[in-house]
């Protein structure tokens, strides 16, 4: 008889080895070296955190107000919730179920004295694990875990940049609204000159006209730029879950971001993308989802039995009430399931293939955020140091001009247009500056920053 055993043993783990329905998934998909089109000399070691890469202790605060606030993270959390509570529930189903299922029947025939029959049982069933089907469920419910917390760390990290992104577009607005006031001041200056010239006959009315009309889109541009401040402040104050207000920061380049990434990033980083991990969690979820189909050609075996008390045996009744005993096994193997099985594991394969596709196209397109966000950041450096100097040049320009038409040599018009150009260097510096930060927040966030 052991002998017996041991062959049924040894024939059984040939079969499981064979069919290989208990297999774990391996992650067969890498990503790329050359999926970065600027590759560098970093190397993939552990990101900073974004409290190391935002040293603002302002965007800071505002942050962390933003993350325990924000409904959109806590729909996230309370979807790792329900993961974690449908995984227990797939590791629980290696156990046996019980349940009580009393019953009790009154009966009378012909008017004859009423029989009062009764059964309190406890049930159980189980269903035994052969084939994998609950191991490979179990593994599945746990991919679909990992992806839950995947899409709440892509929420995390989504909101940290679209904080931080916000918040530098409420400093380079103070910057552009500081510049706009210094001009205010200036090009009034200037209108009164021309208005002191034209009084005392040395310039024309249309002079003045032309001067004012420039000092007056000034004015707009001002109106215009608090607006936007205060939208901006607003869409914070969304984000935040509370009534507009005013939002506190720091002014324009008093703290800044780290420019550890800026020298290269390598392609293995990518990998703490949290939707690269997503995308692979499917895929692992759908390997599991297949090797179920492919269990349910095997059969399954249940075991069910019952203990309980009963007056009712033997077809009669009897009181006071004896012990009842039931036990069965079960073995079922499907013969023909009108093609349903193969259905569905072809539907399984294809859809494997499918999401290891969809796996190649999210590696592709973080790349491209990368690259295109490094690009972006090293243009904003090359062009830095050329508005820097045309800013100079302008300047000098213009108070030259200004000297000049104030002893009569030259025109209002030469004027205006130092004017303008001065003020349109400066603006677009400024907002030269803020694409550079905006670039290297968008490579934070592309490399998986953000990360609790």
């Amino acid at each position: 008889m052991e002998k017996k055993n041991i062959i049924f043993v040894a024939a059984v783990s040939l079969m499981l080895s064979g069919c290989g329905l208990y297999k774990k998934y391996e992650q067969k998909t890498e990503i790329p070296a050359d999926v970065i089109g600027v590759p560098g000399a970093a190397s993939a070691e552990a990101p900073l955190s974004w409290r190391e890469f935002f040293t603002d202790p302002l965007l800071q605060q505002l942050i962390e107000q933003v993350l325990a606030n924000n409904a959109d993270l806590g729909s996230a959390r309370i979807a790792v919730e329900k993961s974690e509570a449908s995984l227990k529930a797939a590791k629980l189903a290696y156990l046996p179920s019980f349940h009580i299922a009393p019953q009790g029947t009154i009966s009378s025939f012909d008017y004859s004295r009423a029989a009062k029959a009764y059964t309190l049982p406890l049930q159980m069933d189980w269903e035994v694990e052969v084939f994998g089907s609950i191991t490979n469920r179990k593994r599945a419910a746990k991919a679909v875990l990992l992806q839950a917390q995947c899409y709440e760390d892509a929420v995390h990290s989504n909101l940290v940049s679209t904080v931080s992104q916000q918040y530098c577009m409420l400093q380079i607005l103070d910057r552009q609204l500081e510049i706009l006031t210094q001009t205010d001041a200036l090009w009034n200056a200037s209108l009164e000159t021309q208005k002191a010239l034209w009084e005392n006959g040395k310039s024309y009315s249309t002079a003045v006209n032309q001067m004012e009309s420039s000092y007056l889109n000034i004015k707009t541009q001002i109106v215009d730029t608090k607006r936007n401040i205060q939208s901006v402040e607003n869409a914070i104050c969304s984000l935040l879950g509370v009534s507009p207000r005013h939002i506190e920061r720091s002014k324009w380049g008093s703290y800044t971001l780290s420019q550890k990434l800026a020298g290269g990033v390598s392609a293995q980083m990518l990998e703490r993308r949290p939707d690269i991990r997503m995308a692979n969690h499917v895929i692992e979820e759908s390997f599991y989802h297949m090797q179920t189909a492919r269990a349910a050609f095997f059969p399954t075996i249940t075991l069910s039995g019952l203990v309980g008390w009963t007056n009712s045996g033997s077809g009669s009744v009897v009181n006071p009430g004896s012990l009842l005993l039931n036990a069965m096994g079960q073995l079922a193997q499907p013969i023909f399931s009108q093609g349903r099985l193969k259905a569905n594991l072809k539907i399984a394969k294809l859809t494997l293939e499918d999401v290891k596709r969809t796996y190649v196209q999210t590696v592709v397109d973080a790349g491209n955020e990368v690259n295109e966000a490094l690009a972006d950041y090293q243009a904003s450096v090359e062009k830095s140091k050329y508005y820097q100097r045309q800013i100079e040049v302008l300047h000098e320009a213009y108070t030259g001009t200004h000297e000049l038409m104030d002893n009569g040599k030259a025109s209002y018009l030469e004027v205006l247009t130092a004017q303008e150009s001065l003020l349109s260097s400066q603006l677009s510096e400024a907002m030269n500056v803020y694409d550079g930060c905006q670039a290297l927040i968008a490579l934070y966030i592309a490399l998986g920053g953000g990360g609790k």
